[in-house]
């Protein structure tokens, strides 16, 4: 709503006097030295990018199962922002609760996680952190993942570089099972107000991608 004091044009709409609040809520387009304003343009830029994300989910998906993640995250319309990765021979440590014991009990032969930050197209970014857990035995991987898949039970350290306050709840995660071979996704916001479910399309995507 505007303010008293600010003006209308001759429809009667509130008009801007060069405030950010203006420069949110309207989205212009620079053609040849034109400016086009199109109204709504927050909501209308946030839907387009959700439209798309949406549409090119399927093939994100395909590229990240041939490990290509700059691509897959493209085919979103997403930009790969950073990106940081690590290996460990050991789970225990970088593990907490149910899933922890179970380290314990069944160590796991290799550990990798990454850590990237992606933008969704519409000034939102995300964190996701991914980790690749290879157990002995396929019986044990399968044990792993039905543990971490229920709710308190623990799960691996997720490795990240996120910015103060970023947490991963558990809230937008997926896991996924190849053999020996446990992989776990999750993501948070990281900037601006990503909605639900680019939160859930970065998961889904990101569980795709094979072990370094």
């Amino acid at each position: 709503m505007g303010k008293p004091d600010q003006p209308r044009d001759e429809k009667g709409r509130w008009t801007s006097r060069g405030s950010l609040a203006a420069v949110a809520t309207a989205s212009v387009v620079a053609v040849g030295g034109v400016s086009i304003s199109a109204g709504g343009g927050g909501a209308a830029s946030l839907d387009s990018a959700a439209s798309q994300a949406l549409k090119g989910k399927s093939s994100s998906k395909k590229s990240a199962q041939k490990g290509r993640q700059s691509e897959a995250w493209q085919r979103l319309g997403w930009r790969q922002m950073k990106k940081t990765a690590k290996r460990e021979l050991k789970c225990g440590p970088n593990s907490f609760g149910e899933v922890q014991r179970f380290f314990l009990r069944h160590p796991c032969t290799d550990l990798n996680r990454m850590f990237v930050t992606v933008g969704d197209g519409a000034g939102n970014t995300i964190a996701v952190s991914v980790a690749w857990v290879k157990m002995p035995k396929a019986g044990q991987a399968s044990d792993l993942r039905r543990l971490v898949d229920k709710d308190d039970t623990g799960n691996i350290v997720l490795f990240g570089e996120a910015r103060p306050g970023t947490r991963f709840t558990g809230e937008n995660y997926d896991s996924r099972l190849d053999r020996k071979l446990v992989v776990i996704a999750e993501a948070a916001p990281d900037g601006g107000r990503p909605s639900e479910s680019t939160l859930e399309t970065a998961v889904e995507v990101a569980v795709e991608f094979p072990a370094p």
